[in-house]
């Protein structure tokens, strides 16, 4: 098993057999990123991801998931291209982003699907 260090990182490696349990039975909101090692855009993407795990802390549980060891997680859920980061709550998928972004298009996603009782108003 090859991976990615997670020493001080607030992103969690998630795999077939924990995903359940990480992300479907969570009591918070739950950004799955599917990725791989070799994909250059979701290494891009990396420490965005990793910025607002820490952004979020407490409100948002980040994980990720390599497709490459977890094909079955892939299909189920239609990644076709990674990066593919969704937004899982209560178990149910409430948003997808196919590709890769900046920090604020994540924002965005994430404070429309926590809704306004969870995110301080922008004003």
């Amino acid at each position: 098993m090859n991976k990615q260090e997670t020493s001080g990182k607030k992103v969690t490696p998630v795999n077939e057999t924990d995903f359940d349990s990480a992300v479907l039975r969570s009591e918070v909101p739950v950004f799955v990123d599917f990725y791989a090692d070799w994909c250059g855009p979701c290494n891009m993407i990396a420490p965005t991801i990793e910025a607002l795990s820490e952004e979020y802390e407490g409100k948002v549980k980040f994980v990720k998931i390599n497709v490459d060891t977890n094909q079955e997680l892939a299909m189920k859920y239609d990644v076709m291209s990674i990066p593919t980061g969704m937004l899982f709550k209560n178990g149910i998928v409430k948003d997808s982003l196919i590709g890769a972004y900046p920090a604020s298009a994540y924002r965005q996603r994430l404070d429309n699907a926590l809704g306004p009782n969870q995110v301080s108003p922008t004003n």
